[in-house]
């Protein structure tokens, strides 16, 4: 009896794959296949997220809940050129800074800070026709999943100014932990205890203490009784952020900006997701097809990443070392020998 297709031969498939990720270029390289059976196979699963969780949960590695962060964001598959992808929508991307038309995806990851190690812990395809869930719904819908299902440590969320709302701050407020967000210099603040009007952040006076220490704060339309802490953080020379805290006893400036930058590490996440795995490739139109493609990506992303943490390489030195083994080979036996008149 022939061996089926199955989910390890696509993956394989992306993970070795350098520049063609389609299903058509499948059919062409993989023996026994035709396109017809590889895309009736990719229409017939359901990969959730719950197939990933299978594969991370056995590979991670905790420590004291201090010292473990989890990072939310979002990120938009470029499908700018096909129109009829079913999921597909016009949204913003921060990539292009502007709007395309596009999948959105809304990532969690989960940091080690002291191994200096972070994984792909859940996801969420954003896709408000089908399920009428918003970007906001699924990192909640995620957050109470570390807690209560993955029951995973951790002290303190970082995310983007998009999540910094009061109904997910105050969840996660009322699950105990901490987070770190910027806001958008356009947020109405009040940094006068109730005796000013409430104003935009970028038009806050700052002494050098608050400079220093930071501001305590109360953000429009957030509980009366609520504050929080304000710092303004310099992230390059030509960059500066506006960082709301709930942690009312950090006091330091420089403590708080070396916090929010482990969520670069949600970025290098994206770049290597985009990059590495061929996630933005697939051309068809099914919506189920685009999920299992999009599902078999993060596994290849996950894989690709605990070997090369493994053996103290990159990811991309990894997955470029398959073109070097390539180039050796044909050196040595070449397909197409050279020859000269």
């Amino acid at each position: 009896m022939s061996k089926k297709f199955s989910t390890l031969d696509y993956c394989q498939y992306l993970l070795s794959s350098q520049i063609n990720y389609t299903i058509t270029n499948l059919a062409e390289h993989i023996e026994g296949y035709s396109h017809d059976q590889i895309n009736r196979y990719m229409r017939g699963q359901k990969l959730t997220p719950r197939i990933l969780w299978q594969n991370v949960e056995p590979t991670i590695v905790t420590d004291e809940a201090k010292y473990m962060y989890v990072l939310f964001d979002d990120t938009v598959l470029d499908k700018r050129h096909a129109k009829q992808i079913e999921m597909a929508q016009r949204q913003y991307s921060g990539n292009e800074h502007g709007v395309v038309q596009g999948i959105g995806i809304v990532t969690c990851i989960y940091v080690n800070f002291k191994r200096h190690e972070f994984w792909l812990v859940d996801y969420r395809i954003y896709d408000p026709k089908g399920d009428g869930k918003s970007k906001l719904d699924h990192v909640s819908d995620m957050l109470q999943g570390l807690v209560y299902s993955k029951q995973l440590p951790f002290q303190t969320v970082l995310m983007d100014s998009w999540y910094a709302t009061q109904r997910l701050m105050a969840e996660i407020d009322n699950l105990g932990k901490i987070y770190y967000c910027p806001l958008k210099s356009n947020r109405l603040v009040d940094d006068s205890g109730g005796v000013e009007k409430y104003k935009r952040i970028d038009q806050l006076t700052w002494s050098e203490q608050e400079l220093l220490q930071g501001k305590l704060i109360k953000i429009n339309k957030f509980p009366k009784d609520k504050k929080v802490k304000l710092f303004w953080v310099t992230v390059s020379s030509s960059r500066t952020e506006y960082v709301v805290t709930n942690d009312l006893t950090q006091d330091y400036t420089p403590e708080a900006q070396a916090i929010c930058s482990i969520r670069w590490n949600i970025e290098e996440f994206h770049r290597e997701l985009k990059q590495l795995t061929g996630i933005q490739a697939c051309q068809c139109r099914k919506s189920r097809i685009q999920r299992n493609h999009i599902a078999c990506a993060m596994l290849v992303w996950h894989h690709l990443k605990r070997l090369a943490f493994q053996v103290g390489n990159t990811i991309y030195q990894l997955k470029f070392g398959l073109l070097s083994d390539y180039l050796k080979s044909q050196l040595k036996h070449p397909s197409i020998p050279m020859a000269l008149a």
